[in-house]
């Protein structure tokens, strides 16, 4: 259970105390119950659409804004691209996103460290994504708490960069078992970080067996073109036709 924000499922124990003796009485609370009645109603008006949405993830400074960016610029007005930006505070990524011409919505989660389907439905109200079109959720940065709340998004893609250590799967596991594709950002700083890319590879096999894994630079161009062809499928599907390449 997260400290900061309170998620997780819960386990209570109550003692009652009372004639000389006590009794444990055992409460336990799904409190994630209400979020996902709530996801499932998003998700069900998003394909009643045809959105593609995705939650992109990842902790801070893996480059998943660059990378938004980057994308928002070479095909956002192919794919009809919108962007709910997800922060504690500032609107300072979501002003990035707004000079590539996307429309973007801003969350401010003040102390929480992520975003839930209450704050995507209100998003989501906001934004009115076209039909056939793809919204991405930048959420908080943070390797733990998104990876327990479902927005109602129809993928996931967890960002990672070659500056972190590569145990981090490992040593994040949950964020990382949910994945629907893992993106190993920065590639072009490899010859100047101490990171093992085998090992890494190994670590998000294990945790999270056959998930896809593309390695991309944000800065430089390397893969993108292969994310681009994910996406551009992910919106075939949900428009029920064939994906292009631009």
């Amino acid at each position: 259970m997260c400290g900061t924000c309170g998620c997780g499922e819960a386990g209570v124990r109550v003692t009652e105390l009372g004639h000389g003796h006590g009794h444990v009485i055992d409460l336990q609370e799904d409190i994630l119950g209400a979020n996902d009645a709530l996801a499932a109603e998003n998700r069900r008006a998003l394909a009643e659409r045809g959105v593609l949405a995705v939650n992109l993830m990842s902790s801070p400074g893996s480059g998943k804004t660059t990378l938004l960016v980057r994308t928002l610029t070479d095909i956002g007005d192919e794919l009809g691209m919108t962007v709910v930006e997800g922060d504690q505070e500032t609107l300072l990524d979501a002003e990035r996103i707004g000079a590539t011409g996307a429309r973007v919505v801003q969350v401010n989660t003040g102390a929480g460290c992520h975003l839930d389907a209450t704050m995507l439905a209100g998003a989501m109200a906001a934004l009115a994504p076209a039909r056939g079109s793809v919204m991405v959720v930048e959420n908080v940065g943070n390797l733990v708490c998104p990876a327990l709340f479902d927005l109602g998004e129809a993928a996931r893609v967890v960002v990672m960069s070659v500056t972190e250590g590569a145990d981090k799967p490992l040593k994040y596991p949950h964020m990382f078992r949910t994945a629907d594709l893992v993106l190993l950002n920065k590639v072009d700083l490899l010859p100047y970080v101490d990171f093992d890319v085998a090992t890494w590879t190994a670590a998000v096999e294990r945790v999270r067996p056959g998930v896809e894994v593309l390695s991309v630079s944000a800065t430089r161009g390397d893969g993108l073109d292969t994310w681009y062809t994910w996406l551009r499928a992910g919106i075939a599907s949900r428009r029920g036709g064939t994906a292009t390449s631009a």
